[in-house]
C-alpha cells in the first residue's frame, strides 16, 4: 500500500513537471523559451522537378532500342534481356552512333570520349522507373539495367 502511494506521488510529480515543458513549448509569456522556435514562412522553396516534361518511353521499339513490355515487366527478368540488347547495340557501334541511337530513344546522355552514361528516369503510377546504360572505353561489357521502385505495398 505504501509502495502504491509512493508510485502515485511520483506519477503526479512527473505530470506536474511535464505540464511545465508543455507550457514552455506552447510559448506562453513568462515560460522557458521554446528550444525550437517557429519561424513561419522561412523555408526555402522546393526545387523544380529535374525530369519535368520527361515522358515515358513507348512499349516496344523506339528507333534502334526495343523497350519491350516494360510496364508489366519484372525487373529481375527484364534486366538481363535489356543488358544483352544494350551490349549488342553499343559493342557494334562507335560511341557517337550509340549516343545518337540512345538519345533518339529518349535517353539523356552525359560523358564523352572515354565514358558514355545514358539514363531515362520517370515517375509513373507512384513508381520510379529507371533505365541506364554506361559504357567505358577499354571495358568490353556494358553496364545496363532497369530499376522499378514503387511507393506502397501493392506493387
Amino acid at each position: 500500500m505504501r509502495f502504491s502511494a509512493l508510485v502515485l506521488v511520483a506519477a503526479l510529480a512527473a505530470c506536474a513537471t511535464t505540464s511545465d515543458v508543455v507550457n514552455s513549448v506552447s510559448g506562453r509569456e513568462g515560460e522557458t523559451p521554446n528550444p525550437f522556435p517557429v519561424q513561419r514562412g522561412s523555408a526555402i522553396a522546393p526545387a523544380a522537378p529535374a525530369a519535368a516534361g520527361r515522358s515515358a518511353p513507348p512499349e516496344g521499339r523506339s528507333g534502334q532500342v526495343d523497350f519491350g513490355q516494360w510496364r508489366s515487366a519484372d525487373p529481375a527478368a527484364y534486366t538481363p534481356a535489356w543488358r544483352a540488347q544494350m551490349q549488342t547495340l553499343i559493342s557494334g557501334a562507335d560511341r557517337a552512333t550509340a549516343r545518337a541511337a540512345l538519345t533518339q530513344a529518349g535517353f539523356a546522355c552525359n560523358g564523352s570520349g572515354e565514358r558514355l552514361d545514358c539514363r531515362i528516369e520517370i515517375m509513373e503510377n507512384q513508381c520510379a522507373i529507371d533505365w541506364y546504360v554506361v559504357a567505358e572505353a577499354g571495358r568490353r561489357d556494358v553496364a545496363a539495367g532497369f530499376d522499378k521502385m514503387c511507393l506502397g505495398a501493392r506493387r
